[in-house]
């Protein structure tokens, strides 16, 4: 992910899908005082040197991080529009491997303290709470996105619900939490670059399902869509002129208020903003002392500065994102993790090198051979399945995705993050971190 600021001719590039199967993008750069304010600006941003220039020549990740098609002004007659299919085709998700069932919860957070930096007004986030689980029966399983959200995610992509059936997911809404296993490690997902929360459902019911409870975040007007309670749905409001290293301070704020509202349901009360019903034993399942946080591309990235915003976050992993700003070159004493895909690590971007001198606890550093940038997003294992409907060959998922099998590079990534959050977070060592293992020869250790 490269999020970067325009060069001064231009202040938007769109890269349309064509055969190549490439991301369509609109760049922006520079928060403005205006901006800051809850206003938006289009005055170009001063020229010279920016922590946001990006590293040369570098191709492993795209600039935008929603999908691999033409990124569009979706208009609401579309989201019932488009070709239709005899039978939409239905996508499946892989399903969790812990040994519990999973609970979900989705929650509207809103921040009285700050201002939404984008389009004004209070700063308000979406949700969702990802958790172990007791009996499910009764509880339907949640869906991967909500139908509003869904529907512009697709047509974003050129598609529609006529074509395509998005999938439920193992998440059981409002399934009563599984106490017996005591207060629950909590993990924070930030999402890529204009992509939304649901990006990191497949490795957060994993996790959920091994005993940890996972909250997923929308960074709402960064994110393509979110959907409020009410089929409210807000999209990406991100100004022209919008610098990656502003958009993770909005990041990082957003992350220590999800974990001073963790704080609130620990304490018995309830954050939602309508006072939504809580699931059973959630209150004394939250264990705000061991707090770890993982995100893909600019969420990865997030991480850090969350970190340095934060001390409550123990530990953190970068799933295949580049640092911006300053924050990769402040000292860190907590644990990290850097997740690389094969054409990405420490040789090639400065950022990471940066950080790596910086970390000052445990730190690991590892690279999922095959793998491509988007291959640490859901998109790994949703495209395969979608690619007859997008015209996309062999050659060309490979050129988005890498050559790995996706169900094995969705299972890879699930088995290295456990190891990382078990040690740091239940202190269990695992030496699948020691070097490399013979089960996993797609892994390699950047020394």
């Amino acid at each position: 992910m490269k999020h970067r600021r325009p060069r001064p001719r231009s202040r938007a590039i769109a890269r349309a899908v064509g055969s190549a199967g490439a991301l369509a993008v609109t760049l922006g750069v520079g928060m403005t005082p205006a901006m800051a304010a809850g206003k938006t600006s289009d005055r170009p941003t001063a020229t010279g040197f920016s922590p946001d220039d990006p590293e040369p020549n570098t191709n492993w990740a795209p600039e935008n991080d929603e999908g691999p098609l033409a990124q569009k002004s979706v208009h609401p007659e579309a989201f019932a529009a488009g070709r239709t299919a005899a039978s939409p085709l239905q996508l499946n998700m892989p399903a969790p491997t812990g040994p519990y069932s999973v609970g979900m919860v989705g929650l509207h957070l809103v921040d009285s303290s700050r201002t939404d930096p984008y389009v004004g007004g209070k700063r308000e986030v979406m949700v969702s709470l990802w958790y172990p689980a007791t009996s499910t029966s009764g509880h339907y399983q949640a869906p991967w996105q909500p139908s509003i959200s869904g529907a512009h995610f697709l047509a974003s992509r050129g598609l529609s619900p006529q074509q395509v059936t998005l999938p439920r997911t193992a998440g059981h809404v409002l399934a009563p939490v599984k106490t017996s296993l005591g207060k629950l490690p909590v993990l924070l997902y930030s999402t890529g670059l204009h992509s939304d929360r649901s990006m990191g459902t497949a490795l957060a019911q994993d996790l959920a399902s091994r005993g940890y409870l996972v909250v997923t975040v929308d960074h709402t007007h960064d994110a393509n869509e979110v959907q409020f309670p009410g089929s409210r749905l807000e999209v990406n409001r991100m100004p022209s002129g919008t610098h990656s290293s502003d958009t993770l301070k909005v990041r990082a704020a957003d992350i220590k208020f999800v974990i001073n509202a963790l704080g609130k349901i620990s304490s018995g009360g309830n954050p939602d903003a309508g006072h939504a019903t809580l699931p059973a034993g959630l209150a004394q399942s939250v264990d705000t002392s061991r707090i770890g946080m993982f995100g893909w591309s600019l969420g990865g990235a997030a991480v850090d500065t969350a970190m340095q915003l934060d001390k409550r976050i123990d530990a953190g992993a970068n799933l295949d994102g580049q640092f911006f700003g300053t924050a990769p070159s402040k000292d860190l004493d907590r644990p990290f993790m850097l997740f690389s895909s094969g054409s990405h690590n420490r040789n090639n971007d400065g950022s990471w090198r940066t950080l790596w001198s910086h970390l000052k606890g445990y730190r690991v550093d590892v690279q999922l051979h095959g793998a491509a940038h988007l291959s640490f997003s859901d998109q790994e294992w949703m495209v395969p399945q979608e690619a007859g409907l997008l015209g996309l060959s062999k050659a060309q998922l490979q050129q988005q995705y890498g050559t790995i099998d996706p169900n094995r590079a969705v299972q890879v990534q699930r088995v290295y993050l456990a190891a990382f959050f078990d040690q740091e977070l239940r202190h269990k060592h695992s030496t699948l971190l020691d070097g490399p293992a013979d089960k996993y020869p797609e892994i390699s250790f950047v020394r």
